[in-house]
C-alpha cells in the first residue's frame, strides 16, 4: 500500500452541494433558500436566545450586582480533615493535595475550625479562621499565614 493509494471508506465522503448552477440542478437560482428572509441572508437564522419575537429571557429579568473579577478564590478545609496526617507533620498546599484532601489549590488554602484536631500539627495556609487558629495552637501546634 501507497500514499497515493489510500481513499476513505465508500460512503464515508458525499459530494458537495453545486449550488447556483442552473434551474435545471435543481439548486439554481436561490440556491435552496428559498425568497429572502433572515435564513436567506449570509449568516442568517435565529440568533441564540430568540423567543419568536417576544423578549428574550436574558433581557426580561432583573440584573442586580456585580461579580468581583479580582476576588480571591480559597480552597476550603476543615479541623477534621487534618485528623489523617500525623502528629508533627508539617501540613501545606502539597501535602493537602497528595493526601487527596484538595483536588485544586486556587488562590491558596483556608482552614475553617470545624471538628476537633488532637494532634500538634504545622500548618501552612494562606489563610485561617480564628477558631481553627486557636484548636490548633491550643494542641501546640503552629498557624503559620504564606
Amino acid at each position: 500500500m501507497k500514499l497515493h493509494e489510500i481513499s476513505p471508506a465508500a460512503g464515508a465522503t458525499t459530494a458537495p452541494k453545486r449550488l447556483g448552477r442552473g434551474v435545471g440542478s435543481g439548486l439554481g437560482k436561490t440556491s435552496g433558500k428559498g425568497h429572502k428572509g433572515s435564513k436567506a441572508r449570509s449568516g442568517g437564522g435565529k440568533a441564540q436566545g430568540f423567543e419568536g419575537g417576544q423578549m428574550k429571557l436574558v433581557r426580561r429579568i432583573p440584573k442586580r450586582g456585580f461579580t468581583n473579577i479580582y476576588a480571591k478564590q480559597y480552597a476550603i478545609i476543615n479541623l477534621a480533615d487534618l485528623e489523617g496526617f500525623e502528629a508533627g507533620a508539617v501540613v501545606d498546599a502539597t501535602a493537602l493535595k497528595n493526601a487527596g484532601i484538595v483536588k485544586n489549590v486556587k488562590d491558596g488554602v483556608k482552614v475553617l475550625g470545624n471538628g476537633e484536631l488532637s494532634k500538634n500539627l504545622t500548618v501552612k495556609a494562606a489563610k485561617f479562621s480564628a477558631t481553627a487558629k486557636e484548636k490548633i495552637e491550643a494542641n501546640g501546634g503552629k498557624a503559620e499565614v504564606i
